[in-house]
């Protein structure tokens, strides 16, 4: 019953977290005029999605570990996933810190950036949901 109760967790924290994600693409155009409460916004960002991510893949790692799962090709993906997730975020966190987001130019290059990862994230997660889809119908196995 535990690892029922981790695997919904996990799922529920996954759909949360694409919430987060999408909801998210709406910090560049609120703090458009704001360059400064675009960095703070970003930094608050940046620390919920971490959290959010590390929640996620515990409640996983702590269903694969009770329930015996193993370490299919699916949970080596998602690993690897959440580690390229992880160092795009902070990596676009530290642009962001370290930018002149006075000049105009470089906060319309960084806001631009932040939409595009942000885009390219929600698909990772997009396409990590399917593939568990497509596994639990049994269409696809690893």
């Amino acid at each position: 019953m535990e690892v029922v109760q981790m695997l919904a967790t996990h799922s529920l924290l996954v759909k949360a977290f694409l919430g987060f994600l999408v909801g998210g693409l709406i910090i560049p155009f609120v703090t458009s005029q704001n360059p400064l409460g675009f960095r703070k916004a970003s930094f608050f960002y940046t620390m919920i999605f971490q959290g959010l991510t590390t929640m996620i893949a515990f409640a996983g790692l702590v269903a694969v570990f009770t329930g015996n799962l193993g370490w299919t090709m699916t949970t080596i993906i998602m690993i690897i996933v959440w580690a390229v997730m992880m160092y795009i975020e902070i990596k676009k966190y530290k642009v962001i810190k370290i930018a002149n987001l006075e000049n105009a130019e470089t906060h319309k290059v960084i806001k631009s950036a932040f939409v595009k990862i942000s885009l390219v994230q929600i698909l990772l997660v997009t396409l990590m949901v399917v593939l568990m889809i497509l596994k639990a119908k049994g269409i696809v196995s690893f």
